[in-house]
């Protein structure tokens, strides 16, 4: 059996009708309430974000365990082995008597360099693996420097004590894998090559070089001696040395153009340049800016603390620009319903929920489109793609709402300024809250402006 409305409940179906289409209240709450809809495929446009972000990180840290992870060095560490004697004393039961016995022990000292003086040239390059690449580098570390006599007396050990013949120079570094020369240090015209020591009980994640013997007359027993060994480097993330020179200084240039200073100390200003087709920065620490001494007993003590050098980053790369910009999704469909709301209580043009919905979700597309394709090109033209297929679809499809070209036209035109203004705030550091602050005030003055004109008493 069929039922039919009444004429009563026609009249108010009508009347609820025609206050949904009249009423300004009503147009308002479906507008928010269709915004506040649309925040769920946005929410779920972030979590793709962060999904091909880690992705990214992934590929990109596989890629730089194969080719070399950061680079740290620390050293060289002249090894210095020396004898120390312990008395122990022993009771014979038969005679009842006590004899006194010394054992000798050999202990080490490590001596830093009085100078340690560094330069490194740095080539970056890019590897590539599907859609995602890494910034990698091959760098190029000469060290010179020089050692005086240890002062170990003043450690209370005698110069007799010391067994010079058993000397070694150790380096540490971060990256053995990274390394790609043979490793050898001229030290008093006389040249020592280096092999890997696997005795890495302090610095738990250093890898450890140790040289040959040294011999004796090429030791700073008596006197000063030079040194200097070059390193090459596979590597990718930083570059960084620890200051054992009681005087160190290092000097690094690279075609980098973004670089990071990092570490406890920062290059000279008055000597470091950055510009579009690299960096040159310089390095002076002295052994009063920092808290360790020249010489150190019995193990390598763990300073990477006070490590500085450069990290080559890319400052904002395309993952990161993805997620800045759909943050401002928000504030794209809100202002973008905003003037729809505006043109429709101005010109009394009626325009159904089910349309706001269709423009809302062509909004939302831009940032499915914008991190698709920057996968596969630069951000600018992704972006520049995204944008002008979202304004165009928008356009045309509001010239069959709106009936009329005068409104599709601005329409176009306040979405193209609104997703440039975005852009620019998304390429910048340091100014982005200040830009992004006064473009919204001049947004939220062209709306009071805009508002004035609407009778808010009807409705």
């Amino acid at each position: 059996m069929e039922h039919s409305n009444t004429p009563q409940q026609n009249k108010q179906q009508n009347k609820f009708g025609n206050w949904l289409k009249t009423s300004i209240t009503a147009r308002m709450l479906m507008v928010g309430f269709l915004v506040i809809i649309l925040l769920i495929p946005l929410s779920y446009i972030n979590s793709l974000i962060h999904e091909r972000a880690f992705r990214q990180a992934d590929v990109v840290n596989e890629i730089n365990e194969k080719w070399g992870n950061h680079v740290l060095v620390y050293g060289p560490i002249l090894k210095l082995p020396y004898k120390t004697y312990k008395e122990t004393t022993i009771y014979n039961k038969e005679s009842n008597t006590y004899s006194t016995e010394t054992q000798t022990h050999i202990k080490y000292a490590y001596i830093f360099p009085e100078s340690l003086n560094t330069k490194v040239s740095v080539d970056p390059k890019t590897l590539k693996r599907g859609n995602f690449e890494s910034a990698v580098y091959t760098s190029k570390m000469n060290f010179t420097g020089s050692y005086i006599q240890p002062q170990l007396a003043l450690k209370d050990i005698k110069d007799e004590d010391i067994v010079w013949n058993k000397a070694t120079i150790i380096i540490k570094t971060s990256n053995l894998k990274g390394i790609k020369n043979e490793v050898a240090m001229s030290l008093n015209n006389s040249k020592y090559p280096f092999e890997t020591n696997f005795n890495n009980s302090n610095n738990s994640y250093l890898n450890e070089l140790e040289s040959v013997f040294i011999k004796k007359e090429d030791l700073p027993f008596n006197a000063t001696k030079n040194f200097d060994f070059s390193m090459t480097f596979n590597g990718s993330g930083q570059i960084e040395i620890i200051p054992i020179g009681k005087t160190t200084t290092m000097e690094m240039t690279s075609n980098w153009a973004d670089p990071s200073f990092m570490g406890n100390y920062l290059p000279n200003d008055d000597t470091k340049e950055i510009t579009k087709d690299g960096f040159k920065a310089d390095w002076k620490v002295l052994h009063i800016n920092r808290a360790f001494s020249q010489q150190h007993l019995n193990n390598i003590p763990n300073l990477n603390q006070f490590a500085f050098g450069t990290k080559f980053m890319v400052m904002v790369d395309e993952y990161q620009k993805s997620e800045r910009s759909a943050k401002y999704g928000f504030l794209v469909i809100g202002l973008t319903f905003l003037i729809f709301f505006l043109i429709q209580t101005l010109s009394q043009i009626h325009i159904h929920p089910f349309q706001y919905l269709m423009i809302g979700l062509a909004l939302t597309m831009f940032y499915t489109l914008l991190v698709s394709i920057s996968e596969h090109s630069n951000f600018l033209k992704a972006y520049v793609i995204a944008g002008i297929s979202v304004i165009a679809l928008i356009t045309l499809y509001s010239k069959s709402i709106l009936k009329t070209f005068k409104f599709p036209l601005f329409i176009g035109l306040s979405l193209t300024a609104l997703y440039t203004f975005i852009y620019v705030i998304i390429q910048l550091e340091n100014y982005a809250l200040l830009v992004g602050s006064i473009g919204l005030f001049l947004i939220l003055a062209s709306v009071m402006f805009v508002s004035r004109k609407i009778d808010w008493n009807n409705g």
